[in-house]
């Protein structure tokens, strides 16, 4: 039995709210390396290299959207067993590069705009095919993400588009706060926004993992199928607003394996600890 089969379809509520505070996560961390990249050629009076800078972002873009479809409507063509092993390795896969991603902005955010900065430098004495590389590699980098992340997160919507809705309109919203940050009409505080957007998105991610280890072992990939951890579902409505919440958002399940419950549990506290601990700031020389 498919392990989408075994829980009621999120609202669309949920779906969306999930998915679209991915977008706005991810968009905001992408709209703020493309405007550093503007604001460098403007200020630089540059400005005719910054066609270069768009052609980067799209092409970026384009390369995302179809990451995103290839493997999310790839996996959608086979069924049975391979589905559920292709969805559980396609998870386990998301969770690795989401959990790295999420750990290296945590210290390299504070040194993002100064790297910009000379790397965008070189690649003016280059050319454009360098400036053009620079965006697309600096906005390939955070689409990558959010693509896996969104795969992992559409496979527990039944094929569903609110998730890819809810993800667009977050970007939609991410692009104008970005306009408005660059022109100073708002200012944010960076570091409070990613430290809780970033909390969100490790508890989502434990939920994928969850999902990969169910997914494999119905594969008969990974041991322990029929081993469950507890069974609430009893006093557990999964059709009520909370039920379609926690398993539309966080892949919760009523009766998970004792496989999924540990990797969960262990997951969410090596991965909370390390994202919060604090940060080493390099002494300076005086």
């Amino acid at each position: 039995m498919s392990v989408l089969a075994a829980g009621s379809a999120p609202s669309i509520a949920t779906q969306m709210f999930g998915s679209g505070l991915i977008g706005l996560r991810e968009g905001l961390e992408t709209g703020i390396v493309v405007m550093i990249l503007v604001a460098l050629l403007v200020k630089a009076d540059r400005r005719d290299a910054l066609k270069w800078v768009w052609l980067g972002v799209a092409t970026a873009v384009a390369m995302v959207a179809l990451i995103f479809f290839v493997i999310h409507y790839g996996t959608s063509t086979v069924t049975g067993l391979t589905a559920e092993i292709i969805a559980g390795l396609a998870s386990l896969v998301a969770v690795a590069i989401v959990t790295a991603m999420v750990l290296w902005m945590r210290t390299a955010a504070k040194d993002m705009s100064g790297e910009l900065r000379s790397g965008m430098e070189r690649a003016l004495t280059v050319g454009p095919i360098a400036v053009l590389s620079l965006a697309f590699f600096a906005v390939g980098r955070e689409g990558v993400e959010t693509a896996l992340l969104m795969v992992g997160y559409a496979e527990n919507a039944n094929g569903s588009l609110w998730p890819l809705l809810g993800l667009l309109l977050g970007i939609v919203v991410a692009a104008i706060l970005t306009v408005f940050l660059y022109f100073g009409a708002i200012r944010i505080n960076f570091a409070v926004f990613f430290k809780y957007t970033g909390i969100f998105l490790i508890v989502v991610a434990a939920g994928i993992l969850a999902y990969g280890i169910r997914a494999l072992q119905i594969g008969g990939l990974l041991p322990g199928g029929s081993s469950i951890a507890f069974d609430i579902t009893a006093h557990y409505d999964a059709s009520s607003w909370y039920g379609t919440v926690l398993a539309g958002i966080f892949n919760f399940r009523p009766e998970p394996t004792a496989l999924q419950a540990v990797g969960w549990f262990f997951y969410l506290v090596i991965v909370l600890f390390l994202f919060l601990r604090p940060v080493r700031v390099p002494a300076t020389v005086s």
